[in-house]
């Protein structure tokens, strides 16, 4: 019957809707257990996407150390606990600054792994260290490499394939809300986030507007406002990273060309005592950078300086400490295996610390930025300069220098990767395992491989940039389409206005002569009907054929 169909369909639509509910419960509780989901929220809503900006970096750079420091500990740090020997030296506390003494003969650093093959029985099966220590460490640096390419790569083309991409207030308000939202505190963050971009965005129009020439406005488009702040951070960061490039690019000519040919007794403990060093500074600085920078800035600015007011966060110089802490960090992994770890809980504070200082210390930015953009060019950045140039660095380690004679897992060996050259003269005698012989003499060590695929990768650049040079082209050429049509448009409803102002002027004008006539031709109509008696029809048609 219809009243079980409809009840049917009143039932289907109510599980539907529970569903929807349910789901929509379940993602936001899911959310809520990433890392500093709900921080990361407030900041947004508090401080806009410029600063948040800064903050998803430092948590990124975090998820790259966590993995880091897992997989050493697992595959490096692990199996060599087994053939452990006990350590002799007494701990001071000392240590905790200087990263010598106790913890030289630790798993900290290079020197305390063994270059034997571990077997926990006689028969069975073993580990090679050697092979663990240096295909672990050569794994983790690939899937960075990876990583930032694909994510840099994404980044790219959601943010620079459409250049010049400004989105106003009103599709801001419009357009943005997520309706998917259906906690209260949820809902008041993302006010707040959406309150922050149009307070931003109205500074910067006010800056725009108070502009004047000649007692006239300058007229600046609003992308163009922001590409010059953006323009002069990005002058900032790269002037400071090439300065910060430059000083580790000196510490590594140092302990590459100095330390490593010097007769120490484990050249690689030393140099990962410097950077467990330089990462200890480094952390500390950072630590007083927000004390008397932000939190000193903040009581002069308003107590004794009121002109000043509450400093604004420093992006810039915060995500450069970032990216040189990060990249010792990376350097450091070779010759300090749980470096990572070390440097995993030193952002950890940092991040709280910023946080805090952030919320007590600072305003939102005054300057409009595209923190998507800016995100990119952090990417970029920790691209190059600092990967590659620490891959050269590792580079030239694991390939030209000559391990430590008395201590490491690579004692002996002319250089680190010759433990590869002997495992692979090994596998000659399987059958089984010549697939891999092949890889390692045709493809590994073939100088022409490596030029072959140099060039289809920067072939594949090439037409890519291509792509988007073409894009662009298309882009302004529609939007200088759309300015034309919007301008003919524009001009059509301005005459069409002037012509129907016209029109109803000249209708008023004619209808105010229609009532002054027909007032007159009344009033002669009665005087002649008094004078000579003609009949009223004959004057009514008169003045009807007047009018």
């Amino acid at each position: 019957s219809m009243s079980t169909r409809e009840r049917i369909k009143k039932f289907i639509c109510l599980a539907l809707q529970s569903f929807r509910r349910f789901r929509n419960s379940l993602s936001e509780r899911f959310h809520q257990l990433w890392l500093w989901h709900k921080t990361l929220k407030i900041i947004g809503g508090e401080f806009g996407t410029s600063v948040l900006s800064y903050f998803i970096f430092l948590k990124w750079l975090l998820s790259f150390n966590i993995f880091s420091f897992l997989i050493n500990f697992s595959f490096i740090t692990v199996p060599q606990f087994i053939a452990a020997e006990p350590n002799n030296l007494s701990f001071t506390g000392l240590e905790l600054l200087t990263g010598a003494g106790y913890f030289q003969q630790t798993a900290l650093y290079y020197g305390f792994y063994t270059n034997a093959t571990i077997s926990k029985t006689e028969n069975g099966a073993s580990y090679n260290m050697q092979l663990a220590y240096i295909f672990t460490v050569g794994m983790y640096f690939v899937i960075c490499l990876l990583i930032l390419l694909i994510s840099m790569a994404k980044s790219f083309c959601r943010n620079f394939i459409n250049p010049q991409i400004y989105s106003g207030n009103a599709s801001k308000l419009l357009c943005t809300w997520d309706f998917n939202i259906t906690n209260e505190k949820a809902v008041k963050l993302k006010q707040k986030n959406l309150s922050t971009q149009i307070k931003v965005q109205n500074t910067g129009d006010a800056k725009r507007c108070s502009n004047m020439t000649d007692g006239h406005p300058a007229i600046v488009p609003p992308h163009q406002l922001t590409d010059q702040s953006v323009q002069l951070l990005l002058l900032f960061l790269c002037r400071n990273i090439i300065l910060k490039i430059s000083i580790i690019g000196i510490l590594c000519y140092y302990w590459l060309d100095i330390v490593a040919t010097s007769k120490s007794q484990c050249w690689e403990t030393l140099i990962g005592q410097d950077i467990y060093r330089l990462i200890l500074v480094d952390f500390i600085f950072c630590l007083l950078g927000s004390f008397f920078g932000e939190f000193l800035r903040r009581i002069i600015g308003t107590t004794v300086f009121v002109s000043l007011g509450m400093p604004e966060f420093d992006i810039a110089r915060n995500v450069l400490d970032l990216i040189y802490a990060q990249t010792l960090t990376w350097i450091g992994i070779l010759f300090s295996p749980l470096l990572p770890g070390i440097q995993m809980i030193s952002f950890f504070i940092v991040f709280y610390v910023k946080k805090v200082s952030l919320m007590k210390n600072c305003q939102p930015p005054r300057q409009v930025w595209r923190a998507a953009q800016m995100t990119t060019f952090f990417m970029l950045l920790l691209f190059f300069p600092s990967l590659t140039g620490v891959l050269a660095v590792i580079a030239v380690t694991v390939w030209r220098l000559k391990p430590s004679e008395e201590c490491g897992p690579f004692r002996g060996l002319s250089s680190m990767f010759a433990a590869v050259s002997e495992w692979i003269k090994i596998l000659e005698n399987y059958t089984g395992s010549k697939w891999v012989v092949w890889i390692y003499n045709n493809l590994i060590t073939s100088e022409l491989f490596f030029f072959i695929l140099s060039t289809i990768f920067l072939i594949i650049t090439y037409l890519y940039w291509q792509i988007i040079k073409g894009r662009k082209t298309m882009v302004k050429l529609l939007r200088k389409q759309i300015v034309n049509v919007s301008s003919s448009f524009t001009f059509i409803l301005f005459k069409i206005q002037n012509m129907h102002q016209k029109a109803e002027t000249v209708g008023s004008a004619v209808l105010g002569r229609k009532v002054t006539r027909r007032g007159s031709c009344n009033h002669d109509k009665k005087n002649h009907l008094k004078e000579s008696g003609t009949p009223p029809y004959s004057y009514v048609s008169l003045c009807l054929h007047i009018t």
